[in-house]
Parts: C-alpha cells; structure tokens; sequence
C-alpha cells in the first residue's frame, strides 16, 4: 500500500468545485480546501505506485478546473 499527498493547483475560483469533484474518487482519503502557493491537498491511497499514476493522471489531472498538480508519495524511514 503506497500513500501519497497530492497537491493542487486550479483556475481562479475553482478549488471548492475540484476539492470536492476529487472527493468523490475512489483511493481519496481527504480532499481539502487551502491556502498557499497549492488550492487543493489531496490525501490517496493505492495498492503500488501504479495504481497511484493512474489515479492522479487518469482521473485527478481529468477534472475540469485544475491546472496542475504535484504528487508526494509518503517514505518510511
């Protein structure tokens, strides 16, 4: 199980419509709202890091709003 911290960026004015457009998808854990330099941050889960490129270019990068986004998988160290 791989885990990963998904951060978004989407047009003005976008980021409640996308937060919650990405909530609805499934292997989202968390889908939120913030502030700073991202919109959105997405928390997600998936069985290998396959899984979690298909999530984040087939159906996240798919949403209508979202200009860019920036996937940080979680390491144990």
């Amino acid at each position: 199980m791989i885990t990963a911290y998904i951060l978004v960026l989407t047009q003005v004015g976008r980021s409640a419509d996308v937060a919650k457009a990405i909530r609805a998808l499934p292997g989202v854990v968390t889908s939120e709202d913030v502030t700073g330099p991202y919109d959105v941050i997405v928390r997600a889960c998936a069985d290998d890091i396959n899984e979690l490129g298909r999530l984040v270019v087939s159906r996240i990068q798919a949403i209508d709003g979202i200009d860019r986004t920036l996937t940080c998988p979680v390491v144990s160290l």
